[in-house]
């Protein structure tokens, strides 16, 4: 893959991203500011600059006039060339691409990049629906349930963006989509009846396309390799394998090949654990019925 002009990009985790120029935010403008800054009090031209972080000039200014979302490798590049404080590095998390990034987690957001552009999204949760299959009226009550509580004036758009990621399953019909979910997970009360019910009616309506594959991990199979806890894997257009792995306040983007080899090896063994799909499915009309 070629980057903006013609420079290669050797760095694949952004995948085909790097073509797409997002709208001005006050976030991306200030990271593009900064970084202009730090590029001229070192004394380097753009063009000097772009070659010496191998990207093309005209990436370069997109980057500091605040039209582009700056590239993982343009990050790590431009930091260890501009004195490695880590200033970019650290600033880099906290860009958005103006409303498109709105309601997502600041570590969560270079991850859900590269889900826009993936050619394949694994994904295995123990502690609630995923987001990629959450209805309305469970997305809210997540949302609500945040600690400290989401502001009216955020939720709406919270809300907007967790919808808007759902529709990558319908977008990209040859996309294989995997999820597999604990049974626990869709067993969890909130709301009321009809809530619920709405709950498995979207999951099912989501995991219907071919290629959307939903397994559920019933109770009773026990323990299973993926203890350890939720897990995310992709590939990219390039043929690189990532994985992202979330906790309490914080996510990790993982990219080292025997890691990621491992996480896919545990998510492989899980799958062959889990109900397959039909099973699956006729798990969730089961427990619909019971409302």
């Amino acid at each position: 893959m070629t980057d903006g002009g013609g420079m290669e990009n050797n760095d694949d985790a952004t995948g085909g991203e790097a073509e797409r120029e997002p709208d001005p935010s006050d976030s991306l403008r200030t990271f593009g500011a900064v970084t202009q800054a730090l590029r001229e009090h070192a004394g380097y031209s753009r063009a000097q600059f772009a070659d010496l972080v191998r990207f093309s000039r005209h990436t370069v200014e997109s980057v500091e006039l605040g039209r582009r979302m700056p590239d993982v490798a343009f990050v790590e590049r431009a930091d260890e060339l501009l004195g490695n404080t880590g200033a970019l590095r650290k600033g880099s998390k906290y860009v958005t691409r103006g409303r498109g990034d709105v309601g997502l987690a600041a570590w969560f957001r270079q991850w859900a990049r590269l889900e826009r552009v993936a050619v394949s999204l694994c994904t295995y949760e123990c502690r609630l629906v995923p987001g990629l299959l959450q209805s309305e009226g469970y997305a809210r009550a997540v949302f609500e349930g945040t600690v400290p509580v989401t502001p009216d004036d955020q939720l709406e758009s919270f809300m907007a963006m967790r919808m808007e990621r759902q529709r990558l399953l319908f977008e990209r019909p040859t996309t294989p989509f995997s999820f597999i979910v604990e049974e626990h997970v869709f067993r969890r009360r909130f709301g009321d009846a009809e809530h619920m019910r709405a709950m498995f009616d979207h999951a099912l309506e989501l995991s219907a396309p071919r290629n959307v594959t939903l397994q559920i991990v019933p109770l009773e199979a026990g323990l299973h390799a993926c203890l350890d806890g939720p897990v995310q894997l992709l590939e990219t257009p390039r043929g690189q394998r990532l994985a992202y792995s979330e906790g309490q306040q914080n996510g990790r983007l993982i990219s080292d090949p025997k890691e990621v080899n491992l996480l896919q090896q545990r998510y492989d063994t899980l799958r062959s654990q889990a109900l397959n799909a039909k099973d699956s499915r006729g798990l969730l009309e089961r427990l619909r019925g019971e409302l």
